[in-house]
């Protein structure tokens, strides 16, 4: 019996850790060939590509800063080298600075936006071209685009607009039977949850406030995007589907 995703192209951004990484298996195991995203971690990159292609996929390693359009412009080159389509793509690379908004410069800001934000334009404008009828866009986002986290005004906010695009991409990549959505994740205690000073407190607090059990994992997000990713889901479009084990209910 065929994988679900067999035959299937995926570009998956920073998947050379964490989230990203796990995301990047699952789709493989799925069936998908994989193009892997990285900024910094190149080891990490050609480790995860040898995992996939162990499987019996292709994978390469696309090295790009994804806020950076020439950059974006130079990975697709390169992705462009190794498969003629893309199927999936997922804008999971984020980053952001840690700090009190009123602390914070345009500098900060602008990176933020750019990174977490703006990326999913130019991931979009890039693959689509090359992405045919059934395609999906993935975002990644957190719980912080709609509560207020100490320390994390801007990268919430860039969050927030983040998935504000996606509804808009998702409106206009309908009629070409492109859907875009959104995967918001709630605590997952990757590397990079250890740069939040109130990591322990974090955690403690999921775990004592999520009904379905206090750990969520990277392969719980993980599966929540091959869920958008499966044929069933193609009348699911401009949606922020929320994986916290019900922490976002619990007051």
């Amino acid at each position: 019996m065929s994988e679900p995703l067999s035959g299937k192209i995926a570009l998956v951004s920073g998947a050379a850790r964490g989230i990203g990484r796990a995301i990047a298996r699952k789709l493989a195991a799925a069936g998908c060939d994989v193009a892997v995203n990285y900024y910094n971690s190149h080891d990490e990159a050609e480790a995860l590509c040898a995992e996939i292609r162990a499987l019996g996929r292709r994978a390469c390693a696309l090295q790009a800063s994804v806020g950076v359009p020439e950059s974006v412009a130079e990975m697709f080159d390169g992705l462009r080298q190794e498969f003629q389509r893309v199927d999936i793509v997922v804008s999971n690379a984020a980053s952001g600075v840690l700090k009190p908004a009123l602390a914070m410069s345009l500098k900060h800001w602008r990176w933020c936006m750019e990174t977490n934000a703006l990326a999913l334009n130019l991931l979009a404008q890039q693959a689509v071209p090359m992405m045919p009828n059934g395609g999906r866009i993935i975002a990644m986002s957190s719980l912080g685009a709609a509560r207020a986290m100490p320390g994390y005004g801007f990268v919430g906010a860039s969050k927030a607009a983040l998935e504000s695009l996606v509804r808009t991409l998702a409106q206009e990549l309908g009629p070409r039977g492109i859907r875009v959505n959104t995967v918001s994740a709630g605590v997952v205690d990757t590397d990079a949850l250890a740069y939040f000073p109130n990591r322990d407190e974090l955690l403690a607090n999921f775990a004592h406030r999520t009904p379905a059990g206090p750990t969520l994992t990277p392969e719980d997000v993980a599966g929540a995007v091959y869920l958008l990713c499966l044929p069933e889901a193609a009348m699911i479009n401009g949606h922020t589907l929320v994986v916290d084990g019900g922490f976002a209910i619990s007051g």
